[in-house]
């Protein structure tokens, strides 16, 4: 029961921090069009609450999918992708760190009518790097999904045998007395 608590806090945190950077995707495109100005006052008013609530979330992603690789060890066929989930997770957690945390507090520091000269070069860095944060966070998340997938037949399987042999040996006295009918 543990271990199943633990899948959904890990899953239901992945995909909530995977939905923001999911958000930074869908934004990349019309966002590349947009003057100096505009870019840097929607960088300042649109995404307040990304740190102050995405950060946490993407946070306990990570510690979440450590502590299910931990517990999944000795389970052979969920323990890799599990791991890799977890790497994955933790791999957009750090390009956040080296790339886009900086940028962010460049970008802050910029007067919203006076960008730099190289301000583009800067904005392609902090568009691009959540780009890659949500494909890691994809793929960190299909790991997790196909961590459980790859444990469900086994135990579906295991669960029908043990059924199979429960209604086999309650139908044998019963099977074994028709016989006994039949030849009599």
């Amino acid at each position: 029961m543990a271990l199943r608590i633990w899948r959904l806090i890990a899953i239901t945190l992945m995909a909530l921090s995977m939905g923001l950077a999911f958000s930074h995707a869908l934004e990349l495109r019309p966002k590349m069009d947009y003057d100096a100005a505009l870019y840097l006052t929607l960088h300042r008013t649109l995404y307040v609450f990304y740190g102050k609530i995405g950060g946490y979330m993407e946070v306990g992603a990570v510690a979440a999918t450590l502590v299910l690789a931990y517990l999944v060890r000795n389970r052979r066929p969920a323990y890799w992708p599990t791991v890799i989930g977890a790497a994955l997770m933790a791999l957009a957690h750090a390009v956040f760190w080296i790339w886009v945390a900086p940028t962010n507090t460049l970008m802050a520091s910029w007067p919203v009518n006076a960008p730099p000269t190289d301000w583009v070069q800067v904005r392609n860095q902090w568009e691009y790097a959540h780009l890659a944060r949500f494909f890691l966070q994809l793929a960190a998340l299909v790991a997790l999904e196909l961590s459980i997938l790859r444990e469900t037949p086994l135990e579906a399987e295991a669960e029908a045998e043990v059924e199979a042999e429960a209604v086999d040996t309650a139908a044998e006295p019963h099977a074994q007395a028709g016989m006994r009918r039949r030849i009599v």
